[in-house]
């Protein structure tokens, strides 16, 4: 998978995760949107694209690609700067109140919450990046989320900002697995 769209589902697992802290959000199937812009617009361009290489795609080629992408729950929208990614959220998970990302070697380095508004910053090294948040749960079914990150992109300072919002779908996941928490 190209280090783009792996990033953006990093960053969008990395949303939900974070939700988990400390709130009341169900256990269950999450959908969970996303809208990323940066700085440079190369990040829109890239995401642009990919999507106008599987739209020139053969039908089966492309069904087959979009197949793929929607086992593992991701799901790409219009415009280049957006996707949609569905999680399984364990009850297990929720009453660890664990953060983590699923993939990358990220750190929380600060964290605090008022009610139902989290504010939280962290920093990764796989890709090298960092960034700082905001995540408001609405209820136990649904949550906001502002999210800035800073990486590198071919060699200079990128910045993305991202706009998610998170919605309780089921209480069963069906073919969609557990986020892979790591171990501490």
């Amino acid at each position: 998978m190209p280090v783009l769209p792996r990033f953006l589902i990093t960053t969008a697992l990395t949303a939900l995760s974070f939700g988990a802290v400390g709130q009341t959000l169900k256990p269950g199937l999450w959908e969970v949107h996303n809208k990323m812009t940066s700085a440079s617009g190369a990040m829109e361009k890239s995401m642009a694209d990919m999507q106008k290489q599987m739209a020139s795609m053969p039908p089966e080629q492309r069904k087959m690609m979009e197949d793929m992408m929607a086992k593992q729950g991701v799901g790409m929208g219009a415009g280049g700067s957006g996707m949609s990614a569905k999680v399984c959220l364990t009850k297990e998970m929720v009453d660890r109140n664990d953060v983590a990302t699923p993939q990358g070697d990220c750190q929380q380095t600060s964290s605090s919450r008022t009610g139902n508004t989290m504010k939280f910053a962290f920093v990764c090294t796989k890709p090298p990046s960092s960034g700082e948040g905001q995540m408001t749960v609405v209820s136990p079914e649904a949550y906001t989320m502002k999210m800035t990150v800073n990486s590198t992109a071919k060699g200079k300072p990128e910045t993305m900002n991202m706009d998610a919002s998170g919605k309780f779908l089921s209480g069963e996941c069906g073919a969609i697995k557990p986020i892979v928490m790591p171990k501490k």
